[in-house]
């Protein structure tokens, strides 16, 4: 496994949509792997592959609520209340905002194995879904928060 660079907020690159991952190959896998050393490596909760320079939609969550969870072509499919809390990102640190997020959500994705599932999350877990799945979209925290 390998420390990725994780990009910071100048990088025009946190702002490009991700493309879907068409084939699931061993590569992906390694990228998972260093993209989880990397999250760890940085304190986070969450990391986007866009964040790593690497534009597909791969993402992971590690919470205590889903331990980690690897989201490969990742899409909400539920949205349920409402939350506002302070959030922050690897990709702008020091800095953090208030965000309106949805309460409980649930994703559905591939894991490593080209498996689909769905995966529930509330509160921190939810906002975490919901942050990384933006990044995907080309959207940073910072689109969304009230205050900085």
């Amino acid at each position: 496994m390998a420390k990725l660079n994780i990009l910071k907020d100048s990088d025009p690159t946190l702002h490009k949509i991700s493309r879907p991952v068409d084939k699931i190959t061993p590569r992906v896998q390694t990228l998972l792997d260093d993209m989880a050393e990397t999250m760890r490596a940085a304190d986070g909760c969450g990391l986007a592959a866009v964040q790593v320079g690497v534009l597909r939609r791969i993402a992971l969550v590690e919470t205590e609520e889903v331990g980690l969870v690897e989201l490969i072509n990742p899409v909400i499919i539920n949205r349920t209340g409402v939350q506002h809390n302070i959030e922050g990102c690897l990709s702008f640190p020091g800095e953090y905002g208030y965000t309106e997020r949805p309460q409980q959500v649930t994703v559905r994705a591939q894991n490593r194995n080209g498996e689909f599932f769905e995966v529930t999350g509330t509160d921190l877990t939810a906002r975490a879904f919901c942050h990384e799945i933006d990044h995907l979209d080309g959207v940073v925290f910072k689109d969304h928060a009230r205050m900085l």
